[in-house]
């Protein structure tokens, strides 16, 4: 039987101004080979920034 986590992996989300993980997901890395990008709200900053998926 195949592994869930093949070719799916779990990312992080930094944001791009204070550069804190706030977020986790999944992708596919064999489909999206680009780092993913978010409009997502950041708790730090206390505003919505872009965040950018780091390794």
């Amino acid at each position: 039987m195949a592994k869930k986590a093949d070719a799916r992996g779990v990312i992080y989300l930094a944001c791009t101004e204070c550069k804190e993980r706030t977020y986790t997901t999944s992708k596919n890395r064999k489909n999206d080979s680009e780092r993913l990008e978010l409009n997502k709200y950041c708790p730090r900053c206390r505003v919505h920034r872009i965040h950018r998926e780091v390794k």
